[in-house]
């Protein structure tokens, strides 16, 4: 029987210490192989059933967040899957979000000046739903710094005052044990704690909808995508695929993979390992006298003052991210304990 460490030793080799996953997440070999085997079948004129790999992306994910797959439409952009639900509110609607949440998140809100956007510490958003509040729009986990919402909190405050709840998972996914079920409406792109590569997104909507319009519906939105080629689509899906974009269908068929991969390893064993090299990180920073952002439970790991040193790790092949004047480390499951001592160990000379 293949253990943990096994199984990840077969599927990653980085040849630095990379802990940056919550930029981009690090490709697994099996991925790799199959959109290698696509693009040449593709080249070949022979192309693989990509289509056949979207749906089951699409099932693989929604198992990863325990919904049925019937609620997941499979696109490319949280920006564009944002969008989508800005359109559906009515002019002068209130939007609560997170004070510095994630553009792709926030901005499409924004950008309809007919809204009334109103920004909230994270830790204050569950108090500050109020009646009135349309929507509450927050990431799971926050990008710049690693902090978790109180997902519980907010979706009860919302539901208290009659509000829905949005919630960005790109950078939760993949660790958190999140439960798309409990919320109106989520997102996650796939290139990040996912393992999928770029052109991946999924959203998942209410059985009902939730009352979205699908205004980017192209032929693939069609109960019968074939049928449904030329002029106005007649039947549109009756699942949430009535959302979908048109599909990225290289990056899909390594995506499939990517997605199997986090289901053999087990979400619970890889949000252990996680956060164990994460906790280990923060110790390390207190005995240097650096303290990181508060950011209990999550493999984000964010560090005021040291963004400036991230050009220097990177030369000596340790790669981070430069946030806002932070340094930002992300740990994941091809992360290991020597990672985080020769970060620790450079962090000191």
């Amino acid at each position: 029987m293949e253990t943990f460490e096994s199984l990840v030793r077969a599927e990653f080799a980085p040849k630095n210490t990379y802990l940056n996953t919550a930029s981009t997440g690090l490709l697994p070999a099996r991925t790799v192989t199959a959109m290698r085997v696509a693009v040449e079948s593709a080249a070949a004129g022979d192309p693989t059933d990509m289509f056949g790999d979207v749906e089951a992306s699409r099932t693989a994910y929604a198992r990863l967040v325990g919904v049925p797959d019937g609620r997941v439409a499979a696109g490319a952009s949280a920006a564009v899957y944002s969008g989508l639900i800005a359109a559906s509110l009515p002019e002068g609607a209130e939007v609560l979000t997170a004070e510095g949440d994630f553009s792709s998140l926030v901005n499409p809100f924004h950008v309809r000046p007919d809204l009334k956007v109103r920004g909230v510490p994270l830790e204050r958003l569950a108090e500050s739903v109020r009646p009135g509040t349309a929507l509450v729009a927050v990431s799971a986990a926050q990008s710049a710094d690693g902090r978790v919402a109180d997902l519980p909190a907010i979706r009860e405050a919302a539901r208290r005052h009659g509000a829905r709840t949005y919630v960005d998972a790109s950078q939760a996914t993949g660790w958190l044990d999140f439960d798309a079920d409990a919320h109106d409406y989520s997102v996650s792109v796939g290139f990040k704690w996912l393992l999928c590569p770029r052109g991946v997104a999924f959203l998942v909507v209410p059985q009902d909808f939730g009352g979205l319009t699908p205004l980017f519906a192209g032929w693939v939105a069609g109960e019968r995508p074939w049928d449904a080629c030329y002029g106005p689509i007649d039947e549109l899906a009756h699942s949430a695929r009535r959302f979908d974009e048109s599909p990225a269908l290289f990056s899909y068929a390594g995506a499939r993979h990517s997605l199997e991969l986090l289901a053999e390893l087990g979400v619970d064993t890889v949000r252990a390992h996680d956060l164990a090299l994460a906790d280990r990180f923060r110790t390390g920073l207190a005995a240097l006298g650096h303290a990181p952002v508060p950011s209990p439970g999550s493999p984000i790991v964010s560090v005021p003052g040291l963004g400036h040193r991230q050009g220097e790790l990177s030369a000596a092949g340790i790669e981070l991210s430069d946030r806002a004047g932070n340094l930002r480390a992300a740990f994941h499951l091809y992360n290991t304990t020597d990672d985080v001592d020769r970060l620790l160990d450079a962090l000191s000379s």
